[in-house]
């Protein structure tokens, strides 16, 4: 085993609980041995064919990890005895080419190994490997995650960020998670690429205020351009506009140079550069990408042992999107 990966567990050892610290990077090594191959070969075919599966990944396994713990019940399909997370209100339009490429890995890995993998660990590997295909940092992903065994629609509300929170909102809700200011900051730069519905942030671009059509955090040209874009959106709520107008399929810092310039679309995003305690991380995720990658490695790198289910906690099930 290389030096790196030694002091990473070494390191990540000191905070893990007893259930994290049952996971390693090379958890599938002798009963998978081409797990990480398949999934590399899975995501670059749904990619290729749909580039805006990376973004969709990315934000599905947020809407995993933080509610119940990175344990795939987002995964799961409602049935007519139990309304599962993917059908509480805001998880309604996460994009199906997220779904698609965790069932594709499964379908592969089960030929592959049968029985071995769970959809918790294809979740997380298929997110890294996707953010690192389209330009962004690479980030150790620990192994052998159970798959959990509730996936309940009430369990959703109040533990996701909503586009209309206020900034002390963001920061308190990521803080009960156990995520510092700076690292909320870094995670909120997964906006760098994706896309948000006009419906998102219609409030701040239509009939403001008695002064104002628009929010004047935006930029003026930017806002126009953002009523013209979203003028249907009522009639047609698939309406949407790219997070970072400038990179949109890139995933860099420009999402964070935009926020000074008034370029950004939400209203949580023009938050995090006029919040006091949000603002020198903007500022510093701007001026230097590198600083902005590392942060948002190590905060994905904690996001993903959240809450895991080891040993006989879970499952592997057999479809990801049923229970055994």
């Amino acid at each position: 085993m290389a030096l790196l990966p030694i002091l990473f567990i070494t390191a990540l050892s000191l905070f893990l609980t007893p259930a994290q610290s049952q996971l390693s990077l090379d958890y599938y090594h002798n009963s998978c041995p081409r797990f990480n191959q398949i999934v590399q070969d899975t995501i670059t075919n749904k990619q290729i064919n749909s580039p805006t599966t990376a973004a969709a990944s990315l934000r599905l396994f947020f809407h995993d990890c933080l509610v119940n713990g990175c344990d795939g019940s987002i995964l799961i399909s409602s049935t007519p005895f139990n309304s599962a997370e993917r059908d509480a209100d805001i998880n309604r339009s996460l994009p199906g080419d997220a779904f698609d490429v965790v069932v594709r890995a499964k379908t592969a890995l089960e030929l592959a190994c049968p029985n071995t993998v769970s959809c918790a660990d294809i979740l997380a590997v298929a997110t890294r490997d996707l953010v690192t295909m389209v330009g962004g940092p690479y980030y150790n992903v620990l192994l052998g995650r159970k798959d959990g065994l509730v996936s309940k629609s009430s369990y959703v509300e109040g533990k996701l960020p909503r586009p209309t929170m206020s900034i002390s909102q963001i920061i308190e809700l990521f803080a009960s998670n156990g995520f510092s200011i700076q690292e909320t900051v870094a995670l909120c730069g997964a906006h760098t690429i994706g896309f948000s519905h006009c419906k998102e942030f219609s409030s701040g671009i239509y009939n403001y205020s008695r002064y104002s059509q628009y929010d004047t955090q935006y930029n003026p040209r930017f806002a126009q351009a953002l009523q013209k874009a979203c003028s249907d959106y009522q009639k047609n709520p698939t309406l949407s506009v790219f997070n970072d107008i400038m990179t949109p399929n890139k995933f860099d810092n420009m999402y964070f140079q935009n926020l000074p310039k008034g370029l950004g679309l939400l209203r949580s995003d023009h938050g995090l550069y006029s919040d006091p305690r949000t603002k020198p991380f903007v500022e510093t995720f701007a001026a230097d990408q590198s600083k902005f990658f590392q942060a948002f490695g190590k905060a994905m790198e904690k996001l993903s042992v959240y809450k895991v289910n080891t040993g006989r906690k879970g499952e592997i099930r057999h479809r990801c999107d049923a229970f055994n």
